[in-house]
């Protein structure tokens, strides 16, 4: 029997690399001969990097940047082996990670730390550059990339907005003529971890703004301002990004890249998958494991687990998935190619418990899974 292990980081927890041992680990309690490929996996998010990097396909360095709550912090960022596109990761910069759970606030969190880490690689002299969004702290349509390339967002007295999605209901006009002039020369990959629109029930607030954060009365608040913000693009540069698929990713990072820059939205998951040759291990394979830290209705956007399963169905590959939880929406992923969904919590934890535990729970958890597997399979 051939397995192919493809999970993406857990986030805060464990790696891909240390996601796919640890359902190794599980595999062989069930089935000890079986053939495992350890294929860790990302789609822009959380350890998008990383996993380029452990298949030798870039280089890493490292910046100082603006946190997502405006700390100071230190994030990675790489060049292909080409030597000359340069590949940002998001979640590096503005990631959820790197705000505790208690402070996480989407209304003031800001994505200028990822416009700084762009405007390293084009003083570097990268005029290729791939933008990996996912993972983000951040609802701030990228408000506050716009403002380290040199966009001016100004309030009804010519005043630059203050950081956050929050104060975008307050913007009147948008000041261009500072933008940094070598992005016209620079082919710009936005490489998506979701596909939502920018705005609405599917958008990047009402999706993604909870697991932020956001309270319902956040929500509607930073809906109306992301709104409004939309509203003004529209009016000043000609570019609606409202509906836009994949506008919402990050944030509305994405949304602002399409309207400010000369870029391409392209399937994070997608790109990955095609640089790892993902389909060519798919070959001769009985069973695909894939898995995330959440699985819940966002899932289905195109998301690590659901991309991998799309790409096993055309080979005809049962697909199960492993969660660190389950959220509202998960038996959605059931129509887009995943055949079951494992929880890896066996019983009640703490956060910070369940965190500490996930390799010893993920290990467990595929075991169980693979011993129903195995009793299907016989009957």
């Amino acid at each position: 029997m051939k397995i192919v292990i493809a999970p993406q980081s857990f986030k805060g927890a464990l790696t891909g690399k240390m996601a796919a041992k640890a359902i190794e680990q599980g595999v062989w309690s069930v089935y000890p001969k079986a053939t495992t490929l350890l294929m860790p996996i990302a789609d822009g998010g959380d350890g998008t990097l990383d996993v380029l990097h452990d298949n030798e396909i870039i280089d890493l360095f490292s910046a100082t940047v603006t946190g997502p709550m405006n700390q100071t912090t230190t994030a990675k960022w790489g060049v292909l082996s080409d030597r000359s596109t340069a590949v940002i990761e998001l979640a590096q910069a503005s990631g959820l990670t790197l705000v505790p759970h208690q402070k996480r606030n989407p209304r003031t969190a800001t994505s200028k730390g990822t416009g700084e880490l762009f405007r390293t690689a084009l003083d570097k002299g990268y005029r290729k550059v791939i933008v990996f969004l996912g993972g983000s702290a951040t609802n701030d349509a990228g408000a506050g990339l716009l403002h380290a390339l040199g966009v001016r967002l100004l309030d009804k007295n010519g005043q630059d907005l203050s950081s956050g999605g929050m104060h975008l209901i307050k913007l009147e006009t948008i000041d261009v003529t500072r933008l940094d002039p070598r992005l016209k020369e620079t082919d710009i990959v936005v490489a998506t971890d979701v596909s939502n629109p920018l705005l609405g029930p599917n958008g990047a607030t009402a999706i993604y703004g909870p697991q932020k954060g956001a309270s319902p009365s956040v929500v509607k608040e930073l809906e109306a301002a992301l709104t409004h913000f939309s509203k003004i693009v529209r009016r000043d540069l000609g570019r609606d990004i409202a509906e836009y698929p994949g506008a919402g990713a990050a944030g509305g990072v994405g949304g602002a890249l399409l309207a400010f820059t000369n870029s391409r939205i392209q399937s994070g998951i997608d790109l990955i998958c095609d640089t790892l040759h993902v389909d060519e291990h798919f070959r001769n394979t009985n069973l695909v494991i894939t898995g995330e830290g959440r699985i819940d209705q966002s899932t289905i956007f195109n998301k690590a687990p659901v991309g991998i399963a799309r790409r096993a169905k055309t080979f005809g590959i049962p697909v199960i998935a492993l969660a660190g939880s389950l959220g509202s929406g998960y038996r959605d992923v059931y129509s887009h190619g995943i055949d079951a969904v494992c929880c890896i919590l066996d019983r009640p934890l703490s956060f910070r418990e369940s965190v500490d535990q996930t390799y010893e729970l993920l290990s467990a958890a595929t075991e169980r899974a693979l011993r129903l597997f195995k009793t299907s399979a016989t009957s």
